[in-house]
């Protein structure tokens, strides 16, 4: 969703091809570098003007390691609903984003917010192993047990500490589920809110979820579209767990089936976005959806600075990560919002305002790269854990236009 024109594509199809690539930009300084798995991504961090982008989409591959431990290994090229059509023959499923045709190389290095979130966790929850290639060039494994501080690192905040050539997950044995769509009024989008917000808190594990919405077109009602997945193949469990949520406002339209996880995902398609400039897109993590948020969403909303504005369930199983486990920070929140717009002068006014509500933001979601975005990306000591490891594992700041840790004596 940035746009760019990059004077140079690498694509790498072998680990040996990512340390050679690395070796060139090391060999020149200053010119602009991105990493790329494959897909699409929010905050656009996968391109440039003029530099070198390393891809790493030929490196694909899927394959099963360990049956009896559904362990699998994945190249950081393959797209979600690859892995997802890889997994459904063994009735396994690996929580993975929203979207299918997202890369895993980006998502899995970041979090991994998706439709079994609540139940399953976050992506890098069933992180086990990487194979990664640092800012010099050598080749390391990474693992609770090897390079751990490494590996802590790389679960929230890997962008800045290397390539990962490979990931080995450990999945869920997840049967068919229950895939809902709803259109509910929203004639008072901050009740609609709160009531949603309340239904979901509420909600057994089993259910994820997200809202979207945006401002009413003129002489039209105010609508939000409600998705929700529930991890359970009993017709009426399903129903008894969505219709709290459904009956968060008016229903006007409702869509309920049960399917494979991978069917769900494969809805997302090969289509790209064609992008120019920068995209605006602002994130944050939040606990509850409380009045006083929800009034300054609707103001937001209703200023017609967004295009759309989204909440993504988290909690329930993500919060049961100790908060220090990863580099992913404050999850205690129980909801992702995260909104799009088209003019940083019009949009960051209102939702600084919003921000006073937040505990926390979403790299993968956040496109300001001002320095101190830092400070509510992660909290104060694991930001001080990232800046001494990015010391150790990359001091000339090669890894940088994703979300960069800056060390304190930096200052761009």
């Amino acid at each position: 969703m940035r746009g760019g024109a990059p004077g140079l594509v690498l694509r790498a199809r072998s680990t040996a091809e990512v340390v050679d690539a690395l070796a060139f930009v090391r060999a020149h300084p200053g010119l602009p570098f991105s990493v790329r798995s494959a897909g699409h991504g929010i905050s656009g961090r996968s391109t440039n003007d003029g530099g070198l982008v390393l891809s790493v989409a030929a490196m694909n591959t899927i394959e099963v390691l360990d049956e009896q431990r559904r362990l699998i290994r994945v190249g950081p090229g393959a797209r979600w609903s690859e892995v997802a059509d890889a997994l459904r023959p063994y009735g396994w499923a690996l929580s993975s984003g929203d979207y299918g045709g997202v890369g895993v190389g980006g998502l899995a290095t970041a979090g991994g917010v998706g439709w079994l979130a609540r139940k399953h966790g976050l992506t890098i929850d069933h992180l086990r192993a990487v194979e990664i290639v640092l800012a010099d060039g050598s080749v390391v494994r990474a693992a609770e047990d090897e390079n751990p501080e490494l590996f802590w690192a790389v679960r929230g905040a890997g962008a800045n500490f290397g390539v990962v050539t490979s990931f080995d997950f450990e999945v869920d044995q997840v049967g068919e589920v229950g895939w809902a769509q709803f259109v509910v009024g929203a004639d008072d989008p901050a009740d609609l809110l709160v009531r949603w917000g309340a239904a979901i808190e509420a909600a057994p594990r089993d259910l994820s979820g997200q809202l979207i919405m945006g401002r009413p077109r003129p002489g039209q009602p105010g609508v939000a579209q409600l998705m929700a997945m529930v991890d359970n193949d009993d017709p009426q469990t399903i129903i008894d767990q969505l219709t709290p949520v459904a009956s968060a406002g008016p229903l006007y339209q409702q869509n309920v089936v049960l399917a494979p996880y991978a069917a769900v995902l494969a809805r997302a398609g090969d289509g790209y976005h064609q992008a120019e400039g920068e995209p605006v897109s602002r994130s944050g993590l939040i606990e509850h959806l409380t009045p006083e948020f929800a009034a300054a969403a609707a103001a937001l909303i209703a200023s017609g600075a967004i295009h759309w504005f989204q909440i993504r369930t988290v909690g329930g199983a993500v919060a049961d990560v100790p908060a220090d486990a990863t580099a992913y920070g404050y999850r205690s929140a129980n909801f992702s919002v995260v909104v799009m717009g088209s003019s940083k002068r019009r949009l960051d006014p209102l939702w600084d305002a919003l921000a006073t509500h937040f505990d926390g933001l979403y790299v993968s979601f956040e496109s300001d790269q001002r320095p101190e975005r830092l400070a509510d990306a992660f909290p104060p000591r694991t930001l001080e854990r990232l800046r001494e490891l990015k010391r150790r594992y990359d001091p000339q700041h090669l890894f940088r236009d994703n979300f960069p840790i800056r060390t304190t004596q930096e200052t761009r």
